[in-house]
């Protein structure tokens, strides 16, 4: 007779035979910037009781594992101002190497120098920094008051200690569209990937998506003229598509949501802060896990019910100036 005790819970497969590999989970939704194309220059942060626990982290990172999540990335807002951010990381990174492949983490770059050693510590092997310019003036602007040179000796000190670090810079039309090829050869010059991402209506800001956007194909249209490119196989779990550049020897990578989606491959959910399993980035229905976990229910059977409704693909839509977002809710609330 079978022990059903030691069969371990089918993978999660939503209605259209994708698999969930890879978790997004959220840990906060504050930032110590305000960059203007992901939030509101007034926010109103939630109160830290609304936002799940310790233990309820783990609780749901493990069902995920147990569900053949190989990938979870830690994200916020910022994830790195969270107080207790290391002890959330020891508990999910104890599951590396017994189903877990990898934990890494998304950050703004502003708290690595005082991290790095400690991510090392808890197994994180690399880490993607979100920066969109490597002018102090333009920064400043886009982070309303972010200092640049903070993030730069975060980046300095993440490789000082062996992560391996990836730029992830979101392509704004007035603000950086010119600066992107010199980012690129700082980056590579460094031996940092780097990913470009084109903009998404999500959130109410006080800037208009349109005059935001530019399509990733006329800026790779742009770099030909400057460099030789040549696909790379490479690949993280995500959305990523990599190239690399043969006179820099770096690799590059674009994310095109809007102008070329790639929701046919799918692997992703993400976890906000709060608790709600965002089953599509541009859509509106999720599942309320936080009440499952408090309320004693069954998570396995609540992923379960939510995956069976993950949709086939987004709804994010450009093409007009003053259209209101396709999404109400911010991305730091979501999870980046």
């Amino acid at each position: 007779m079978i022990d059903k005790t030691q069969i371990s819970p089918a993978p999660l497969v939503d209605p259209f035979g994708r698999k969930i590999t890879y978790l997004r989970l959220s840990v906060t939704d504050r930032c110590d910037l305000r960059c203007n194309y992901c939030m509101s220059e007034k926010m109103t942060f939630l109160p830290k009781s609304d936002l799940l626990d310790v233990s309820e982290l783990d609780t749901v990172a493990s069902a995920f594992i147990a569900r053949g999540v190989r990938k979870i990335r830690i994200t916020g807002g910022e994830p790195l101002v969270r107080r207790n951010i290391i002890e959330i990381m020891q508990r999910i990174s104890n599951h590396l190497g017994d189903g877990l492949d990898e934990l890494t983490l998304t950050t703004n770059g502003t708290q690595l120098e005082k991290h790095a050693a400690d991510l090392v510590k808890v197994g994180v092997r690399r880490v993607n920094v979100s920066l969109d310019t490597l002018n102090p003036e333009s920064f400043s602007r886009i982070t309303r008051g972010g200092r640049l040179n903070q993030v730069l000796d975060g980046i300095a000190a993440a490789q000082s200690h062996g992560l391996k670090v990836k730029l992830n810079v979101v392509v704004l039309k007035y603000e950086n569209l010119e600066e992107l090829p010199f980012i690129v050869r700082w980056a590579h010059k460094r031996d940092i990937d780097v990913t470009l991402i084109e903009a998404m209506p999500m959130g109410e800001i006080e800037a208009d998506r349109f005059d935001q956007y530019t399509p990733l194909s006329d800026v790779q249209r742009n770099f030909r003229k400057l460099w030789t490119m040549s696909r790379d196989s490479f690949q993280t779990g995500g959305p990523s598509d990599y190239w690399r550049v043969k006179e820099t020897g770096g690799r590059l990578g674009f994310i095109t949501p809007m102008s070329n989606n790639f929701c046919g491959g799918c692997n992703r959910v993400r976890l906000t802060c709060t608790g709600r399993l965002v089953l599509c980035l541009g859509q509106t229905d999720d599942a309320d896990l936080r009440a499952v976990l408090r309320g004693g229910g069954d998570i396995h059977a609540a992923l379960e019910e939510a995956i069976a409704r993950k949709p086939k693909s987004h709804d994010f839509l450009i093409d007009a100036p003053g259209q209101k977002p396709a999404i109400s809710r911010h991305m730091s609330m979501t999870g980046g």
